[in-house]
């Protein structure tokens, strides 16, 4: 068990240290943080509402931060290339996610040509109704995009690596509202790069 918990603040860790060094993605990190939190909460309530404001708004902040706010060139922090960065990342590497997300926007316009879906819904007869059909796929296709990659990585990386990723995701909202709520005030001091001291102090104790 205690292999386990390392592994989780080691794959925490890393994404923290390679992946979020700009301020303005840590900024959109914590708005992100925010938005699942009240997704959390609206999936007890409606799941579908939760999946709007989880893909709307959630993964919209998120990812813009790291496909345009975020450093691709040589990271002097880590020692380490955007190429080799992404190579190692646990989770969905930036080709991953440009995979996922445009999967995620086909879904409203498979539903514009067949308000079916295949024959999955009824079809809709209202704007309402046509939002919650397209809240509906992208609740399936959350569960699915998280549930593909945990058992690729059973079987590239193994099964506690695979839990491990999935219990960081499922709690990546509770630690970037700890680790970045910061991240706006020192924007505001124009701050764009944060220096990453704590990574500077980790290596200095190693």
């Amino acid at each position: 068990m205690q292999s386990f918990w390392e592994e989780l603040h080691t794959q925490r860790w890393d994404d923290h240290r390679y992946y979020h060094q700009s301020r303005i993605n840590q900024s959109l990190h914590f708005l992100s943080a925010m938005s699942f939190l009240v997704a959390y909460v609206m999936l007890f309530i409606d799941p579908v509402v939760s999946a709007l404001i989880a893909w709307l708004i959630s993964m919209v902040s998120r990812q813009s931060g790291h496909f345009f706010f975020e450093p691709k060139g040589y990271d002097q922090v880590n020692k380490a290339t955007h190429e080799y960065k992404e190579e190692i990342k646990v989770g969905y590497n930036l080709k991953r996610k440009v995979i996922l997300h445009l999967v995620w926007a086909a879904a409203p316009v498979a539903l514009l040509i067949d308000p079916t879906f295949f024959g999955t819904f009824p079809a809709h007869s209202s704007g309402m109704e046509y939002l919650r059909h397209v809240g509906t796929l992208w609740l399936f296709l959350g569960i699915g995009g998280v549930a593909f990659r945990m058992l690729q990585l059973f079987f590239t990386k193994g099964v506690q690596s695979g839990l491990c990723w999935v219990i960081k995701i499922v709690t990546d909202p509770f630690s970037d509202v700890k680790l970045y709520w910061r991240a706006p005030f020192a924007l505001m001091r124009g701050e764009l790069i944060d220096p990453m001291d704590d990574v500077e102090e980790a290596e200095s104790r190693a």
